[in-house]
């Protein structure tokens, strides 16, 4: 995923000076190889999972729920945090067999928003942050997955070790581990989240 693509980027040297990733393992790993400044690392933001339909005059969860689709693109649960969510949540409903031979895997969570918005499937698993602007759904329909249906997909910030004297990138993540940058990631999809190192 694209979260894997800017780890293997700083990780060959990229000049970068904080990295904010989809999940929590690749900032831990950058963290634990010396690449980024050990105590630095935080919980930024939740992800929140949404299954969406590009046609506003459907449910997404009602084509869903009663089967009214051809094809389902979730995100590859091998590459991507929103694709292991996306089968717990078939799981949670009982649907990872009926759903598995109408899969479409995208390799990242952006590819799998194109196969739904470009009409390659009816309905799939996006996160909510791709769809909504300012608390509201952009375009099309979407379902936002109760949070027991999925275990969180936290995603964590960390300042890398050529930053360690940078202050525009530490006063970044002070201002990331605020109520208002909270507020502001919360109208664009984002769940609340612990603010802990």
């Amino acid at each position: 995923g694209s979260s894997g693509k800017m780890l293997a980027q700083i990780v060959n040297g990229a000049p970068y000076d904080v990295f904010m990733s989809a999940d929590q393992a690749k900032p831990e790993k950058l963290e634990h190889d010396g690449l980024a400044v050990k105590g630095t690392r935080f919980t930024y933001a939740l992800g929140t999972l949404a299954l969406w339909t590009a046609d506003s005059g459907s449910s997404a969860e009602a084509i869903l729920r009663n089967d009214q689709y051809q094809h389902i693109a979730i995100a590859n649960p091998r590459l991507a945090p929103y694709g292991v969510a996306a089968e717990q949540v078939l799981e949670h409903l009982d649907l990872t067999g009926s759903s598995q031979p109408r899969r479409v895997m995208g390799e990242n969570i952006t590819q799998t928003w194109q196969f739904i918005a470009s009409g390659n499937a009816e309905i799939g698993f996006v996160a909510l942050s791709q769809v909504m602007k300012d608390g509201s759904i952009t375009s099309g329909n979407a379902w936002i997955i109760p949070p027991e249906y999925y275990q969180p997909v936290k995603q964590d910030a960390v300042l890398l070790k050529r930053a360690v004297q940078n202050d525009a990138a530490t006063a970044w993540l002070a201002y990331l581990q605020s109520e208002n940058a909270a507020v502001i990631l919360q109208r664009y999809g984002y769940g609340n989240f612990p603010v802990t190192p």
